[in-house]
């Protein structure tokens, strides 16, 4: 994807999740203020039953106590002996004389008069005590207010039950009347639920920005790997191709020598082509959970005395170094002698390729509880530190623009990660730009 339609995408993506939030915003507010203003309404409304059925209350017991206290001509003390102790609840008190069956009775009536349509309970308490002396359920129907007395546990009845005026008050109780509805009616805030929606966006975004950067660095890799294939290819394809037109130019059998050189080139770049092939194919096949390891007991000492030798035989520039520092304690491991030779040869030609001028390198050696470590250093071009965290990936190359001519097809650090981890060993590296790269192997004895 070219940067610029990325850049489009994003911009667009941004806009869109901008508009989401906007919108998002605007009809939470709405519904905020919809919500309150039908809230305030709701309230009022329970404010003002509440209200009206306090007053019906107070009207009622005010006439039931106007019926007991006939011969209490100051009407106004009525009023202070009813008192309201919750929305539901009520407190009566009195100083006559008073009978149950006849309190029941008033109140039956009363409260039907005031359209008061709830069940309730009474109950007379004794002011010195505070006890209750008689208290009953009235269910309200019509014809609760005709309904003859019934007996409780004791056999006393409400019609027989006088109570003495020497300090008494009655209580009055609406079971079905919610003291609560005076409380304000809370609600979960809009801004939660935007908020989880904006997030989800927000992520699933996030999520798409990070995959379409990632399938554009998989383009750029593939787009990499197929010039340097192509390139690899190319070279020995072009020698073969000049080597047999020359061959073909050959008049007289006579000529061995250069029918022989001519065809040491074909078969040279005839290998090195099939190689080039046989490394694609057999990396492009290995897998973690494929890959088939031949483990045996292997002395690491022994590969890299090898490797020092093959080092000094074939690198002939003038002061290359091959340096090697073997730690005390035996070097014997359980491992496939043909991969981790391989690991070593691979991150050896790597000194080797991405040194300016004469390479040199530093191979040490370490016996720790961890297992066996293998530090290979070298004093090349080093590594940028953006690149580290991808040199390990398959088909990347480090971009070194016009300064070094290394070929490759970025599967040599894949393949030595792949095989070292299915050691169950670790790799690291550290690197700096003009100083050098140092890979550190830890591989298990077993």
């Amino acid at each position: 994807m070219k940067r610029y339609s990325l850049n489009t995408l994003i911009l667009l993506g941004l806009i869109s999740v901008a508009g989401i939030m906007v919108i998002q915003g605007v009809w939470v507010r709405k519904t905020m203020e919809l919500q309150v203003k039908n809230i305030a309404i709701q309230e009022k409304e329970d404010s003002l039953n509440i209200k009206e059925f306090s007053e019906q209350c107070h009207v009622a017991l005010r006439n039931v106590l106007e019926q007991i206290n006939i011969e209490d001509s100051d009407s106004s003390d009525l009023y202070g002996a009813v008192k309201q102790i919750r929305s539901n609840r009520f407190k009566v008190d009195i100083n006559e004389e008073l009978q149950p069956y006849y309190l029941e009775t008033l109140l039956k009536k009363a409260f039907y008069a005031q359209n008061i349509n709830q069940d309730f309970i009474y109950g007379i308490y004794d002011c010195f005590t505070d006890s209750i002396i008689y208290g009953n359920l009235i269910k309200f129907t019509k014809e609760a207010l005709y309904e003859p007395i019934s007996l409780d546990e004791s056999g006393i009845t409400s019609e027989n039950l006088s109570i003495k005026n020497d300090g008494h008050y009655f209580t009055v109780f609406f079971p079905n009347v919610e003291a609560k509805s005076i409380v304000p009616v809370r609600f979960i805030s809009p801004w939660i639920y935007i908020g989880i929606i904006v997030l989800l966006v927000v992520v699933f975004f996030s999520y798409s920005l990070m995959i379409i950067f990632r399938q554009r660095k998989l383009s750029e890799v593939k787009n990499d790997f197929i010039n340097n294939m192509t390139h690899e290819l190319k070279t020995p394809i072009s020698t073969i191709s000049l080597s047999s037109e020359m061959l073909m130019r050959i008049e007289s059998d006579t000529d061995f020598e250069k029918i022989k050189r001519y065809a040491g080139i074909i078969f040279d770049e005839n290998k090195r082509l099939e190689n080039q092939v046989e490394r694609v194919l057999n990396v492009a096949k290995l897998d973690k959970d494929k890959l088939i390891l031949n483990k045996e007991k292997m002395d690491v000492e022994e590969i890299l005395n090898q490797l020092k030798d093959s080092f000094e035989l074939f690198q002939k520039k003038d002061g290359a170094q091959f340096n090697l520092n073997i730690g005390e304690g035996s070097h014997v491991i359980t491992a496939d002698p043909v991969h981790i030779t391989n690991v070593l040869h691979n991150l050896t030609d790597n000194a080797v390729k991405y040194s300016e001028g004469r390479p040199v390198i530093l191979i040490s050696t370490d016996i720790s509880e961890k297992g066996l470590t293998i530090k290979i250093t070298d004093e090349g071009i080093g590594i940028k530190k953006e690149h580290l965290k991808s040199i390990f990936d398959k088909f990347y190359r480090v971009p070194t623009g016009n300064v070094h001519n290394v070929k490759g097809f970025g599967l040599g650090l894949y393949y030595v990660k792949l095989i070292v981890e299915s050691h169950r060993g670790e790799i690291h590296v550290k690197s700096s730009i003009n100083k050098g790269t140092s890979f550190t192997i830890t591989l298990p004895f077993s």
